[in-house]
């Protein structure tokens, strides 16, 4: 039986690793696009506008997947001895 694709992509570390280092920062100056708009949303996302909350989402899903992904592991290594 073969795996799912998709399921094989979101279960690879390199993947998601560049995921993370390209689309999760980009773009990279002054700052990183993500970081901007987590401070934006810590501060009261006062004037957020929905296309914001959409590249809130883009930028952000990367390190949501690398999160996912340690948690997965970390579970694994809990349940088997």
């Amino acid at each position: 039986m073969s795996v799912n694709p998709v399921k094989r992509i979101l279960n690879d570390w390199g993947t998601i690793t560049i995921a993370c280092a390209t689309m999760g920062l980009a773009p990279f100056t002054p700052e990183p696009h993500i970081l901007g708009k987590l401070r934006w949303v810590a501060g009261g996302a006062v004037g957020m506008q929905p296309l914001d909350w959409f590249d809130l989402f883009l930028h952000g899903t990367p390190w949501l997947l690398l999160l996912r992904l340690i948690a997965v592991e970390i579970f694994k290594k809990i349940k088997t001895p």
